[in-house]
Order: structure tokens, then sequence, then C-alpha cells
């Protein structure tokens, strides 16, 4: 019988690991690719996280696996199908039908970047388009870049690139905005901000990195970077059923990281805040521990 189950290898649940491990808790970490470090994995530079200056987000992933696996705590590969509560334990069943009995759940399952879904967008991902404004929009300092959505987060992304970029496009397929107004307001006063509305981006320019993007309309815009803001897609299907999921799919919880489930908490990502960064992935790993031991010292 584990004392807590981590489901997710991302910067949340390998934080969640050593803190485990530190509180000499039995604990496994469960991952659904073999090395696999979460969104990370893909940020071409990470130079905002405290005491990695301009580090490949793959290299920072090796280092927390590296740290992780020092502690000696064990990891395995599987696909998580189902979670079910049962009395005072959890069963977490895997796809080849292996089941593991545990105490605690800590879910860290993560979320993925919603795509355009055209071609050649995933080999460009680091070489010009980046789901990431405050991670990556320094790489663009003096550059022409886009940022494509309509919400909050493309509309502060799109303020704050103006701030560096040359020139940046507010690409959106409605003339109505779902972001602040307010923010709205400020972007259509700058003079470096162009905002083209009812159109998408059909097609990707560039072969090893990106060099601009043609519109549906058939325009075409050079640019060095697309940024791109349209929704995130928690990895929660499997908890479904359990009522604990927002109307988009994430966790409900606070910084505590406990659920409205006894005994099962959730770090990173897929938990309702409002930044997602890396440092409040690691930050989500060591407070759903903390809960986790309150937790086992009532109820164990």
């Amino acid at each position: 019988m584990l004392d807590v189950l981590i489901i997710g290898s991302g910067p949340a649940g390998l934080s969640a690991a050593i803190y485990a491990k530190r509180a000499n808790l039995n604990v496994l970490v469960v991952e659904k690719e073999v090395y696999g470090a979460g969104q990370i994995s893909y940020s071409n530079c990470v130079d905002n996280y405290l005491g990695f200056d301009g580090v490949s987000g793959f290299d920072l992933g090796e280092k927390f696996r590296e740290h992780v696996k020092n502690f000696g705590v064990e990891f395995h590969k599987g696909e998580v199908v189902d979670i079910r509560k049962e009395n005072k334990k959890w069963n977490v069943v895997f796809k080849n039908g292996e089941e593991y009995e545990t105490l605690t759940v800590i879910f860290a399952g993560g979320c993925k970047n919603r795509s355009l879904g055209i071609q050649g967008e995933e080999k460009l991902i680091g070489s010009g388009i980046s789901y990431c404004a405050l991670c990556d929009g320094a790489f663009f300092k003096n550059k022409n870049v886009a940022v494509v959505g309509g919400g909050d987060t493309a509309l502060d992304d799109a303020m704050y690139l103006s701030e560096m970029c040359s020139t940046v496009f507010l690409i959106h397929r409605s003339d109505k905005f779902r972001g602040s107004a307010n923010t709205l307001k400020k972007l259509k006063l700058k003079e470096n901000v162009i905002i083209k509305t009812n159109v998408t981006v059909n097609q990707l320019v560039g072969v090893n990195k990106l060099e601009g993007v043609i519109l549906n309309n058939g325009e075409e815009i050079k640019i060095d970077g697309l940024f791109l803001a349209i929704g995130m897609i928690p990895q929660t299907d499997i908890l479904k059923n359990l009522g604990i999921l927002d109307k988009n799919g994430y966790i409900i919880a606070d910084e505590d990281c406990c659920t409205s489930e006894n005994g099962l908490f959730v770090a990173g990502d897929v938990r309702t805040k409002k930044l997602r960064q890396v440092v409040t992935a690691v930050s989500d790993g060591a407070n759903s521990v903390y809960s986790v031991v309150d937790y086992l010292n009532i109820f164990s």
C-alpha cells in the first residue's frame, strides 16, 4: 500500500515527489511517457526560473528528474485510465489492467496547449512558435511578432510584447473579444500594435524557423514569432465523474491543493489558478505534500 501516488512527472509532480520522500512517505511517480518532464520540455529557453539563467526546458526537466532520482523515488510508466475510491484508499487503474492501491493521490497530469492544427505547427514550436509570451517574449526583442487569440491571455500577451517588440499583430477570428475591454482599448492606442479581426492563420511560412504566416483572406504577414493564446486543455478526463472540475475542466482547489474529495490532491497547471508557470507548479508540488501529510495524520 502506497502513502501517495503522484500522477504526472512534470515540475509539479517531481517537486511533490521530493517533498514526499523528505516526509518519509512511501511514494510512486506515474508517468505516461518515459522520461517525461511535462510542457517545460517544449520550451526552447527558460530564463525566468530562479538559479537557471537561459537553460533549455528539456535540460531543466532533466535536472528536475535527476534530483528526484537521487532521492531514490521510484517511477512507473503507464497510462492511468481510472481513479476509484474504496473506503479510505484509492485504486488507480492503468490501461494495461494494472492497479495500485494508495492512501492518497496527487494529480499533476498537467495541460496541453490548444493548437492551430495546421501543417508544420509542431515542427516550429521553439523555432518561432511559442505558447508563452512571458517565457519567450524577450527572445523577440525589436522583432515583429503576432499573437493569436481573443481572451485575456491574448490581450495581456500583446500588451507585454508591445513593450519590447517592433510590431505586434493581434489576430482574432472574431471582431468581438472575450478579454478585458480596458486592455483592448489600450492596445488600440499603441502605434506598434496592429489588430486584425475576422481572420485566422491558414498557413505557416518557413521550414526550419518561422518567417511569417498567411491568413485565410490571403494576406501574408512577415513575422519572427507567433504566440498562440487560444487556450489550454486540462488533462482531466478521468476525473469527470468525481465532481471536482470547473466548467473548463480544471480541478477546483486553493493553494493548499486539496480537492473536495478526501485523499485526492492536485498540483500544477491543471489546478484552478491565474498563473501557470514552472515556479507555481513547483510550489504546488510542495503545498500538496504538506496537505497530504496533514491528511494522513488525521485519517490514517
